[in-house]
């Protein structure tokens, strides 16, 4: 994402949670410090869509297009309202790594057993992975772009990159951007098991010793990024800014990290590069630390590479959340611009020996810490690298 030298600033002056660790901006804060229930799924178990939808329009929506709707309309109210613009200049950049894959599952059981004039006529509209960048768009009137990036586990990070892409080109006023996910299934739940990526134990503890995979997840995290000149202008509280970002493919395999994090280790230079930064300058990284063997080796090789080892303070709230999947880097942006309100570093859950073989400084307990640029990274199937730099307002 090179943005040019004249470009607009972009800040973040609103955030929405959905998660596993709570939904809204405290719940979640706290329960990123909370020790977690252990077990292979981590689901919004507490989720009531009827705040934000009625019974009808959530019957109508997949689940995970019920967590954008949430999320987009908290990080609406947290940033005071629509933000200042004609409706034509606000878009919409959801990120998913599946879409409504329950709904499909939930159609395939009704044609098998029922025959094909059962199937749902909303099926489609359901299942189709656009549909919570276009239900939220068609909630609030925003006509800008609305569009939705499927890049797997790295898609939510992309999908704040793109958004803030666009105000900063001139392209919109306002984006809401992030990612939503919900596809806990029982054919997802074998497909990942069969390929051992999920933790046989129901931990996730990113970068130990023990860590045996990663424990599968679902929510939605929606930023509002905004021109800083207008965010003030109007007297928006800013969370944060995003200074860069960038974006590369591995080429290596379709579900193998390249070795020794080269892809990774791109990405992050160039997303410095990006932000104009020198890595002695970064004073924090959320990892996409998923828990399991070889990407965690991989993202700890690559954060050697370009930051030295044990050089900067790493996190990683998968221990908390597990693996949103296409949320996952949406939920950890907002987890990032939440360090810098708390000014606090959240620790690492469900890791308790760091795997010396990595090098790592990875935060084990809360930490205070003075808020710096920090690198949020998220990478996916496919090769798909995404890394963020997001600094204090």
């Amino acid at each position: 994402m090179r943005l040019p030298k004249a470009a607009r600033r972009v800040v973040v002056t609103g955030i929405g949670v959905v998660s596993p660790a709570g939904i809204g901006l405290e719940p979640f804060w706290k329960g990123l410090q909370t020790e977690p229930e252990h077990r292979q799924s981590r689901t919004v178990d507490d989720f009531d869509p009827s705040p934000w939808l009625s019974g009808k329009q959530a019957r109508h929506l997949d689940r995970f297009t019920q967590f954008a709707v949430a999320a987009a309309q908290l990080a609406l109210d947290d940033c005071g309202g629509p933000p200042v613009g004609p409706p034509e200049r606000i878009g919409v950049q959801l990120g998913t790594g599946i879409g409504g894959v329950g709904t499909l599952e939930t159609q395939v059981g009704v044609l098998a057993a029922r025959g094909p004039g059962r199937v749902s006529p909303f099926t489609i509209p359901m299942v189709m992975p656009n549909a919570g960048a276009a239900a939220v768009s068609l909630r609030h009137g925003f006509r800008g772009p609305s569009e939705t990036l499927t890049t797997a586990c790295a898609a939510g990070t992309h999908s704040v990159a793109a958004g803030a892409r666009m105000v900063a080109d001139g392209r919109c006023d306002a984006v809401l951007a992030g990612g939503a996910e919900s596809s806990i299934t029982p054919t997802t739940l074998a497909a990942f098991t069969v390929m051992t990526a999920l933790s046989r134990t129901g931990h996730s503890r990113p970068f130990d010793t023990g860590r045996d995979g990663f424990c599968i997840a679902e929510g939605a995290a929606v930023l509002v990024l905004e021109e800083r000149e207008a965010a003030l202008e109007r007297g928006a509280r800013v969370y944060g800014e995003v200074l860069g970002a960038a974006s590369t493919c591995d080429a290596h395999h379709i579900t193998a990290p390249s070795p020794g994090g080269v892809g990774a280790a791109a990405c992050m230079r160039l997303a410095l590069d990006d932000a104009e930064l020198a890595p002695e300058q970064v004073r924090a990284v959320n990892a996409h630390g998923t828990s399991t063997p070889l990407n965690d080796a991989a993202e700890a090789a690559a954060l050697a590479s370009v930051f030295g080892p044990g050089a900067v303070p790493v996190s990683s709230i998968k221990g908390v959340t597990g693996h949103g999947l296409g949320a996952a880097g949406a939920l950890e942006a907002a987890s990032v611009l939440l360090s810098f309100l708390h000014r606090e570093l959240p620790p690492t859950m469900g890791t308790t020996e760091v795997d010396p073989a990595l090098e790592l400084d990875v935060v084990l307990e809360p930490r205070a810490w003075e808020p710096g640029p920090t690198v949020s990274n998220s990478f996916g199937f496919g090769g798909h690298n995404g890394s963020l730099i997001l600094a204090p307002a």
